[in-house]
């Protein structure tokens, strides 16, 4: 499994009506990306679709289920209540939370999914249907600072400026106290997180400015990129790809993997790890181990 890679292209889509949904749900569909058929073992990541007017019954997993929705709008309700979330927008169910979906809108509404753990290859009792506790009542809008709905969140292109994180603009949304990281050219958001109340995996948003890069790495947990803007050069274990938006990559445990932007234009997209990074050491830079190596050897040379 270690090195192991996955790179599926955005315009070849498989969608289908996942077996333990086909008796609580309505005009859903999804298309999983990478899952234990692919070599994962730690998670499942896929895109999800809701036509119009479709609706997922009331259920709960024994997996935590984090998502972002790319595109129309969709209605979650939860124990919390219910929430109104278009593109943007994005949230955590926590493992056994009941939930259900329904899409208002006109359009089919689509979200990329991620699940940890995995689920369990060939078995139907990880989704379960199960009646409301409460009345989810009238759907409400995300809303950051609203303690009502602290399981979702927003993010939009212009929250990548890194003029953003200002102690000024905290007020403006309880989530930007989570680290808006920028270095080399690279931006990183956190989106779902611990403290939103995921527990097993993360979701963030990254953007590569011109000639931002990151070089060779691997990590103890997986990972999964979908391209939503621009286009970035990756090499998964040596192997070189052109990725551009649409495009969805999965990295296994000790995949080595880098990234590069050589246009002229940002590259954002959207990532995923799982299980949740270490405290320390949770990237291996090949370049630092190789500068152990030769120093090393210039030492026994020297002795």
């Amino acid at each position: 499994m270690a090195g192991r890679h996955v790179v599926v292209r955005g315009g070849r889509p498989n969608y289908t009506v996942p077996a333990a949904f086909d008796a609580i749900s309505s005009g859903f569909r999804r298309w999983n990306v990478a899952g234990a058929a692919e070599g994962s073992v730690h998670q499942e990541f896929g895109i999800c679709e809701l036509s119009a007017g479709g609706s997922i019954l009331p259920h709960v997993h024994s997996f935590e289920e984090s998502f972002y929705v790319v595109s129309g709008e969709v209605i979650c309700e939860t124990g919390e209540g219910a929430v109104l979330l278009r593109e943007g927008d994005y949230g955590v169910v926590p493992v056994a939370a009941p939930h259900a979906f329904r899409n208002p809108g006109a359009k089919t509404a689509r979200w990329a999914e991620m699940v940890a753990p995995q689920p369990r290859l060939g078995s139907s009792g990880d989704t379960f249907p199960v009646d409301w506790l409460v009345d989810p009542g009238l759907p409400r809008p995300v809303d950051a600072r609203d303690p009502r709905t602290r399981s979702f969140g927003n993010i939009r292109p212009e929250n990548m400026d890194p003029a953003q994180q200002t102690q000024d603009r905290l007020a403006l949304s309880a989530s930007m106290r989570t680290a808006l990281l920028v270095y080399s050219g690279i931006t990183v958001k956190m989106m779902v997180d611990s403290d939103l109340g995921a527990s097993l995996s993360t979701m963030f948003m990254v953007q590569y400015e011109p000639g931002g890069f990151a070089g060779a790495h691997d990590h103890p947990h997986e990972e999964s990129f979908f391209i939503l803007e621009g286009e970035t050069l990756a090499r998964f274990d040596g192997k070189e790809y052109l990725l551009s938006r649409g495009d969805i990559a999965w990295a296994g445990v000790g995949c080595i993997h880098e990234f590069a932007n050589e246009s002229d234009h940002v590259v954002r997209w959207l990532e995923t790890q799982a299980p949740q990074p270490p405290a320390r050491y949770s990237y291996r830079f090949a370049r630092d181990w190789s500068y152990l190596e030769d120093k090393l050897g210039r030492e026994m040379n020297h002795d």
